[in-house]
C-alpha cells in the first residue's frame, strides 16, 4: 500500500506540472503582448540610436531637440487618437475626425480674427478656441444621433459625416487657408514653458484628463462594459443609447481640439488639416494594444502608439529616407499589432 503511493505521488506531481508550465507561458506571452506598443518604441528607439552613432557619431535618443520634435510631431495624430481610444473601446469607429479637425481649424481662425477686431489679443484667441471646439460638437452629436438613435453603422454613419465636414470646411474657408493674425494664437502654437513647447504642455495635460475619465471613473468602466458586450451593458442598466451619444461628442471635441492647435501651430486654418491624420489616429489607438473588436485599450497604451508612429516619421526623415517609406512602416506595424491582438484574444479564450 505504501509502495503504491509513492509510485502514484510524482505521477499526479507530473500531470500538474505541465498544465502550470503552460499557464505561466501564456500568461508572459500576454504580458509581452499588452505591452507591444512600448515594445515597439524602444526597438525603434534604439534602431536610430544604433544609425545615428554609427553613420553620423551623433546621438538620436539623448538629443533634446530630436525629443521635442517628436513630441511635436505627435500631438496632432495623439489628439485624435485619444478621442477615438474611447470610440474604439466601444465597439465603434469615427472616420469624420479629420475633417472634423479641419472645420475646427477653419472656424477658430475665422472667430479669431473676427473677435479681434473687437476685443484685445488674448480674449481673441481664447473666443477662437471655444468656437473652434464648440463647432466640432456640431458634426459629433450627429454622428451620436445617427448611430445610437438610427441604428446606423458606425463605419457608414461616420464615413458620411466625413464628406459633410469636409465640404464645409472648404466652403468656410472658401478653397484657401484662412490666416490667424493673433500674437497669443501664434505663442500657443509655437511658444515655450520652461523650454517645453505649449502644445506638448497643453496636450500632455489633456492626456492625464482622459486617462483618469478612462482608468478612474464610471464613464469609463461603462465605455469599457458596452465594448465587450452591448447587451450585457443593457442588462446591467447602462444607458447605451446616451453614453454612445457622448463618445462621439468626446471624440469630436478631441479633433476639435487638435484643429484649434493646428490653427495655433501654423496660425492659419486650413479644412484638410486632418485629412493625413485620420490614419495615424487609428493606428495609434490600435498599436497601442486597443482591439478593433472592443472592449480593451488604454490611454497610456494610445500615447505609445502616438510616439511609435512620430519616432517613425521623425526617424527616417532623421536618417535621410524617402518619405513615402513612412506609410510602409507604419502599414507593417499596424498588421503586426492586429496579429499580436488576434493571438491575444485567442490565447485569453484559451485562458
Amino acid at each position: 500500500m505504501s509502495a503504491h503511493s509513492t509510485t502514484a505521488a510524482p505521477s499526479k506531481t507530473g500531470h500538474h506540472a505541465a498544465p502550470a508550465k503552460a499557464s505561466a507561458s501564456r500568461r508572459l506571452i500576454l504580458r509581452i503582448a499588452a505591452m507591444r506598443a512600448w515594445l515597439f518604441l524602444a526597438l525603434l528607439l534604439i534602431f536610430f540610436e544604433v544609425w545615428a552613432q554609427t553613420q553620423y557619431g551623433a546621438t538620436f535618443l539623448f538629443s533634446l531637440y530630436n525629443a521635442q520634435s517628436i513630441a511635436v510631431f505627435a500631438v496632432a495624430p495623439l489628439l485624435l487618437a485619444l478621442g477615438s481610444t474611447f470610440v474604439i473601446i466601444s465597439g465603434g469607429i469615427d472616420l469624420s475626425i479629420g475633417f472634423i479637425m479641419g472645420l475646427s481649424a477653419v472656424a477658430g481662425a475665422h472667430a479669431a480674427n473676427t473677435a479681434g477686431l473687437y476685443l484685445p489679443p488674448f480674449p481673441a484667441m481664447l473666443v477662437g478656441a471655444v468656437v473652434g471646439v464648440a463647432v466640432a460638437l456640431v458634426p459629433g452629436s450627429i454622428n451620436g444621433l445617427l448611430i445610437s438613435k438610427l441604428k446606423v453603422p458606425p463605419f457608414i454613419g461616420t464615413l458620411g459625416m466625413y464628406g459633410v465636414a469636409r465640404g464645409t470646411a472648404f466652403l468656410l474657408a472658401g478653397g484657401t487657408t484662412v490666416p490667424v493674425s493673433n500674437a497669443w494664437f501664434a505663442w500657443v502654437g509655437n511658444g515655450r514653458l520652461a523650454g517645453v513647447p505649449v502644445v506638448v504642455v497643453i496636450t500632455a495635460l489633456f492626456v492625464l484628463l482622459m486617462h483618469y475619465l478612462l482608468s478612474q471613473t464610471r464613464f469609463g468602466q461603462h465605455t469599457y462594459a458596452i465594448g465587450a458586450s452591448e447587451q450585457a451593458a443593457l442588462r446591467a442598466g447602462i444607458n447605451v443609447s446616451r453614453h454612445i451619444r457622448k463618445l462621439y461628442l468626446l471624440s469630436a471635441a478631441c479633433a476639435g481640439l487638435g484643429g484649434v492647435l493646428y490653427a495655433a501651430r501654423f496660425t492659419a486654418g486650413a479644412a484638410q488639416a486632418g485629412e493625413p491624420l485620420l490614419l495615424d489616429s487609428i493606428a495609434a489607438v490600435v498599436i497601442g494594444g486597443a482591439s478593433l473588436f472592443g472592449g480593451s485599450g488604454t490611454i497610456l497604451g494610445t500615447v505609445a502608439g502616438a510616439l511609435v508612429i512620430a519616432v517613425i516619421q521623425y526617424g527616417l526623415v532623421f536618417i535621410n529616407v524617402e518619405p513615402f517609406w513612412q506609410f510602409i512602416a507604419v502599414g507593417t506595424v499596424i498588421v503586426i499589432s492586429v496579429l499580436v491582438d488576434q493571438t491575444q484574444r485567442r490565447f485569453s479564450a484559451e485562458g
